[in-house]
């Protein structure tokens, strides 16, 4: 078995390798199989996923939740845990903060924010907020930090979920965010395991490509990796993403159609991850929904190659008796080795010794009690978050000068709302209301574009209309990241066209982005623009008080907002 109980990251004493050896022991191969996925909590009560598992005999070995109220993330959390004796993993997101785990957890911001913020120390409060706060639940495992390099602008699902572009302040932040994880006794997630950001595709869409050569991606990716195993992270997620130079390098004889993405490929998850990385810890698949998996091959074949390959654990499961079978057959007829499941297991169960879980099952203390849940009644968290977001709000462009505004100069503005509708990674909507009411309250008259008012549109109105009724025009675009598009753009309104940006040069116009910071590229003749990075209402309170001129801008871009374009910066 190739599981280094001692070593980096379980650092097991002699106790808790005796622990993992006793389980082992006693687990039967169905058990086993079934201890290799990680399960999600999310349209079904618990009490009918305990239902259907019990007649399957199924046990597996954690789980990941949905959002739900804190208290009920604990109960679901504790009924799901009566069911078994061995002490389970409790995964959720905790990309952007702890709303990623409650309803009641702190929005702290995107960590494009973070960075944007320009201070790692706001990495590790980002880590430390979000750790702390799902740990009140029970929760132990985070699926985070994202280790990701922004450089492809047309990447519609890296965007402001990762740092930066720029590979060493991804590798600066991300090492303080696993931090502020690990002191709050949060094991923490590498992903997407082998990199994603260059392609201008969705992994949850198609399989997906880092085109990096070897030598470049172990200049970045791989140093980014190696940095953080050498910190202790305890586990890696392998996306369904391919990384064909390494591929090619490990195995020169591979043809085009043998290359798999990092979920699928030993050469990438066993060959480079653990043995030339040397990583020790826990590998676990992305999604098994996602259709980057399963374009590869019959989901009968690709869930034992994800474990022969070298993931430990499956996430998620379609139909979950279909799937159990699948690994199971697989475990029978040798596709998946007995050393190979055994060597898997360990994995797991060493994680959950490494987090102390077997001995807080004995001592009674693996949820805390309720006292705890109030640290979501606290201000301290949300303080931060607020200032967090006053220091990350950036400038973009202001080259006609317009900021700071005021209500006896531009009190009459019309506001177009673009996106502004949630998406899977974040559900935020309807801010522009909010923004609307503090402008309000400040003095301005706001007017709502509506296409079916045929006042508003272009075609039929002349100039001098237009700008005897409004001083200023403003765009609050929340154009999100969905994990369902395969571009994260705006979309103009019919007909033609109609609210894009046509008076520039006859009324003072503002464009404000709370998300995808590269929107310079379908409005590149606006002459002020503003990059929030997260839809709180942190950070709209925090560029109202900017474009008011009471604070100052200090946010630093993480990325290059004018998409390497002249006519942007203009």
């Amino acid at each position: 078995m190739n599981v280094d109980f001692k070593a980096k990251p379980f650092f097991l004493d002699e106790s808790d390798i005796a622990w993992v050896q006793d389980c082992m022991k006693k687990m039967t191969v169905e058990e086993k199989v079934s201890h290799l996925f990680c399960i999600l909590i999310k349209d079904k009560p618990v009490e009918e996923m305990a239902a259907e598992m019990d007649a399957l005999g199924f046990y597996p070995g954690g789980y990941m939740t949905d959002v739900f109220p804190a208290g009920k993330v604990k109960e679901n959390f504790k009924k799901l845990q009566a069911r078994t004796g061995i002490p389970l993993l409790f995964a959720s997101n905790l990309e952007r903060g702890a709303d990623g785990i409650c309803k009641e957890g702190t929005l702290f911001g995107t960590q494009m924010q973070i960075a944007a913020a320009g201070d790692k120390r706001w990495a590790y409060e980002l880590g430390r907020v979000c750790g702390e706060e799902a740990a009140a639940t029970g929760a132990n495992w985070n699926f985070g930090p994202i280790l990701d390099i922004d450089t492809n602008y047309h990447n519609p699902i890296t965007n402001t979920r990762v740092f930066s572009s720029d590979q060493e302040t991804v590798l600066q932040m991300s090492r303080e965010f696993v931090r502020g994880q690990m002191e709050n006794g949060m094991a923490v997630c590498l992903k997407h395991w082998p990199g994603d950001g260059r392609d201008e595709r969705d992994q949850h869409m198609v399989t997906t490509i880092n085109d990096c050569t070897a030598r470049e991606w172990d200049a970045s990716y791989g140093k980014i990796y190696k940095a953080l195993i050498e910190d202790g992270a305890e586990t890696v997620m392998a996306a369904h993403i391919m990384l064909p130079a390494y591929s090619r390098k490990m195995n020169p004889d591979i043809r085009d159609e043998e290359i798999l993405p990092g979920s699928l490929s030993c050469d990438l998850t066993t060959k480079l991850l653990r043995e030339q990385l040397g990583f020790n810890g826990l590998v676990v698949t992305d999604a098994t929904t996602m259709t980057g998996f399963m374009q590869t091959m019959a989901r009968r074949d690709a869930l034992p190659l994800a474990v022969a390959a070298g993931c430990d654990m499956i996430l998620f499961t379609l139909d979950l008796k279909e799937d159990y079978q699948y690994v199971l057959d697989a475990a029978a007829d040798g596709t998946i080795s007995r050393e190979r499941l055994d060597e898997a297991v360990a994995r797991i169960l060493a994680l959950k010794a490494h987090l102390k879980l077997h001995k807080k099952m004995e001592e009674g203390t693996l949820f805390p009690g309720d006292e705890a849940l109030k640290v979501f009644e606290r201000e301290d968290n949300r303080n931060l978050a607020r200032e967090c977001a006053d220091r990350s709000v950036t400038l973009v462009k202001d080259t006609q000068n317009l900021l700071p505004i005021s209500p006896k100069t531009q009190r009459r503005i019309l506001l177009h709302v673009l996106g502004d509708k949630g998406g899977y990674h974040d559900p935020i909507c309807n801010q522009a209301e909010y923004l609307a009411g503090l402008l309000e309250r400040e003095g301005f008259e706001v007017t709502v574009y509506d296409a079916s008012r045929k006042d508003l549109l272009p075609i039929g109105n002349s100039i001098e209309s237009m700008t005897k009724r409004f001083d200023l025009i403003l765009y609050y675009c929340s154009v999100k990241t969905s994990g369902s598009d395969n571009v994260s753009r705006i979309s103009w309104t019919a007909p033609g066209g109609c609210n894009t940006p046509r008076y520039i040069y006859e009324i003072p116009t503002l464009f404000i982005s709370v998300d995808n910071p590269y929107m310079l590229l379908d409005v590149p003749k606006v002459r002020t623009y503003i990059n929030g990075y997260t839809p709180s209402r942190y950070v709209i309170d925090a560029i109202v008080e900017k474009i008011m001129g009471r604070s100052r801008f200090t946010g630093k871009n993480p990325v290059d907002p004018f998409c390497g374009l002249f006519h942007t910066r203009l």
